[in-house]
């Protein structure tokens, strides 16, 4: 692996079975009750401009399982919020910490914080990319299913930053994929570019019928994201048609896994009744928020 980790686009697939397998065996430990072999005293600087729950819970929760220690930085808490360049920020919490992680806006602000960082950068979510979460994911997917390669994954909704991870991360672990995204709400055309690297393993649709065909595992997200919420209306007349339903699983395999990053509107993107069949699968996921990220940390930080 790199010195940090800003986005899967980044990572090989050598990269990420590391990852998942550190994962794997860090989660038995911890049900077992087995200390982590993991130098104590590290210091995690958690950066948030967007607010979270399952972000900051467990990479909290994570490095102090790790027998570290976190700090929670939001705009309130830090000069950034009153306008402190991003490469002087990176400069000092070298000197002080041992690892950044760091939920904001712009992929450029993270890219720049890693630029100018002596120590590892974590990116926990941008608007690209929201690398952590599509890690748990796929660590979820392989604890259910045994494998990965030969896999189809498919994507039924907005082509937001948890698809343009997903795209990056399952092509990358050998599975095919399938979108589907109306007009206009597509994935980025950077990840659309590192998909045309695996001809024959990627389809883009705007039907939702199509691109579930076959499927051994569907994602879904909110139709509209934090910072959205003004376009909620016109988000609901475009993503119509795009729910996940007993109807739309019926094309799938019929031991097809569901995930969902959460936070759910039941009733929108997926129905109550498909979530609470899926519900172990999709609280599996986000309890491999915590174990992939004490992964990516004790990966990073203890080079």
């Amino acid at each position: 692996m790199k010195k940090d980790l800003l986005k899967l686009i980044d990572l090989s697939a050598d990269d990420i079975t590391l990852i998942l397998d550190t994962a794997d065996k860090l989660k038995a430990e911890q049900k077992a009750g087995i200390k982590h072999d993991f130098p104590a005293g590290k210091t995690l600087a958690m950066i948030f401009a967007k607010n979270s729950t399952r972000t900051r819970v467990s990479f909290e929760v994570g490095i102090f399982q790790l027998g570290g220690h976190g700090i929670f930085l939001s705009n309130a808490d830090s000069q950034l919020g009153r306008g402190e360049p991003i490469e002087d920020t990176a400069r000092v919490l070298s000197r002080y910490c041992d690892c950044i992680m760091i939920r904001t806006f712009e992929q450029e602000e993270v890219e720049q914080l890693a630029k100018h960082s002596t120590i590892p950068v974590i990116n926990a979510l941008t608007d690209f990319e929201h690398p952590c979460q599509v890690l748990a994911d796929i660590m979820t997917i392989r604890e259910h299913k045994g494998a990965l390669k030969g896999l189809k994954a498919c994507w039924i909704g907005d082509g937001n930053n948890v698809a343009n991870s997903m795209i990056a991360g399952c092509l990358t672990c050998g599975m095919d994929v399938s979108i589907a995204c109306p007009e206009g709400y597509r994935p980025d055309p950077q990840i659309l570019e590192f998909a045309a690297k695996f001809p024959g393993k990627f389809t883009l649709t705007d039907k939702p019928e199509e691109a579930a065909k076959a499927a051994d595992v569907i994602f879904t997200d909110v139709w509209a994201s934090m910072g959205q919420e003004e376009e909620t209306a016109k988000r609901q007349a475009a993503f119509k048609g795009y729910q996940v339903n007993d109807a739309l699983m019926a094309l799938a395999n019929p031991s097809c896994m569901i995930q969902h990053c959460l936070p759910a509107h039941k009733g929108e993107e997926i129905t109550e009744k498909v979530f609470e069949k899926h519900a172990q699968e999709i609280f599996d996921e986000a309890e491999n928020r915590l174990h992939v990220q004490k992964a990516i940390m004790y990966l990073l930080m203890k080079k």
